[in-house]
């Protein structure tokens, strides 16, 4: 159930960023990308933190490790990375609306509608590209919580030499 938490939450952040038609380079987004970057902030931090504790957990206690331990481990530790991809994606967002907000202030001119011409495309792809990296990551902890941990095999019955040789 963890990592579907944890995925369901990487899905709001997704969810709450702008789809390619509705974004508009305004201060309503800048606010968008300010609580969606500390969301997914403090997600990767936790996958980060969660991994590391696990992990030590497991040097510290190897007997108590099991299947289904280490398989959470390895998935939050992996969905780290898309995560940290979003992230990147959002920084980057943050530069090119940055970038449209300093150009509404110079002269109109064909330079500088050539400048947000060229500057629009890449705020869109880079939350588009967040999008899909969040997708991949709940994508991959989902997978992740929902195999089947290893069958346990029941001990076998004691077969009738090894009953016989206990009654003597």
């Amino acid at each position: 159930m963890l990592l579907h938490d944890v995925a369901d939450r990487l899905n709001t952040v997704a969810d709450h960023l702008p789809l390619p038609d509705q974004i508009q380079p305004d201060p309503a987004l800048s606010e968008i990308l300010d609580d969606e970057v500390r969301h997914l902030a403090s997600l990767l931090t936790y996958l980060v933190g969660e991994s590391a504790f696990r992990h030590r957990a497991a040097a510290r206690y190897p007997t108590r490790v099991t299947a289904t331990h280490r398989s959470t481990t390895l998935a939050l530790a992996q969905a780290a990375e898309p995560t940290s991809a979003a992230l990147a994606a959002l920084g980057s967002a943050v530069r090119h609306l940055g970038v449209l907000a300093d150009l509404t202030h110079q002269a109109p001119g064909p330079a500088r509608t050539r400048a947000i011409a060229s500057t629009y495309p890449g705020l869109v792809d880079r939350l588009g590209e967040s999008r899909t990296c969040l997708a991949r990551a709940a994508k991959q902890l989902r997978a992740a919580d929902t195999r089947a941990a290893p069958a346990v095999t029941a001990p076998s019955p004691p077969t009738a030499s090894a009953t016989a040789s206990r009654t003597r």
